[in-house]
């Protein structure tokens, strides 16, 4: 099924958020619907004129009804555990290396806190080139999200994400392969108030510490 048909069936805008233990309709035969409970990351903070403006209690509500026996394999009550970390590999990610997105002095560090800041806010000037952290794929490239300005997401691989916000231009477009250290943006302000780039690590959907992984 095209993803397009998913999201108007299911009433859902761009850019097509959903949420961890959200039923979705993948039927339009109302007498007989087959639903799915996806699992996977859990999206970066949704535009707050998101079409769906219920999504988040959805979310808590379609929860409830997970199965007791598959709310681990959904990710509810569970705590994620990060891969260990070497040298040249992140085991069980299959990450080679991490990079730094771009060097300059680092403004934020992240916070574990429940409203903390969940990345590194790193300072520069206008337009210095914005670097992949990691080779992957472009998923999101735009500005729908509030508080992140231009931003572009990548896929590294099932459990890895990385995600650089506030940029003044974007180089890249979803689904484009990019590189380790490819250039994939020029650092701005887009909805921030200083030139900077916030740039995150997503494991398994959940904000981990760049700091882990970076050299």
């Amino acid at each position: 099924m095209d993803y397009r048909s998913l999201a108007r069936l299911n009433h859902i805008a761009e850019p097509y958020m959903i949420y961890v233990g959200q039923v979705l309709v993948v039927s339009n035969n109302n007498n007989d619907a087959a639903v799915v409970r996806k699992s996977g990351p859990t999206s970066l903070r949704p535009n707050k004129n998101h079409s769906n403006s219920n999504s988040s209690a959805l979310a808590s509500k379609s929860a409830k009804v997970v199965a007791p026996q598959n709310q681990k394999r959904y990710g509810q009550n569970q705590r994620v555990v990060e891969p260990e970390k070497t040298e040249n590999i992140t085991i069980n990610g299959d990450v080679r290396q991490w990079q730094w997105p771009v060097k300059g002095p680092v403004l934020a560090k992240f916070s574990s806190q429940e409203h903390g800041n969940k990345g590194l806010d790193i300072g520069g000037a206008l337009g210095t080139p914005v670097k992949a952290a990691a080779a992957g794929q472009v998923v999101y490239a735009g500005n729908a999200l509030r508080g992140y300005g231009n931003l572009i997401i990548i896929k590294h691989n099932d459990d890895f994400l990385s995600a650089y916000a506030h940029n003044h231009r974007l180089l890249v477009k979803e689904r484009e392969s990019v590189a380790a250290g490819q250039t994939i943006a020029e650092m701005g302000n887009s909805d921030a108030d200083r030139i900077q780039l916030h740039f995150e690590i997503r494991y398994r959907g959940k904000s981990v510490d760049p700091l882990r992984y970076l050299k």
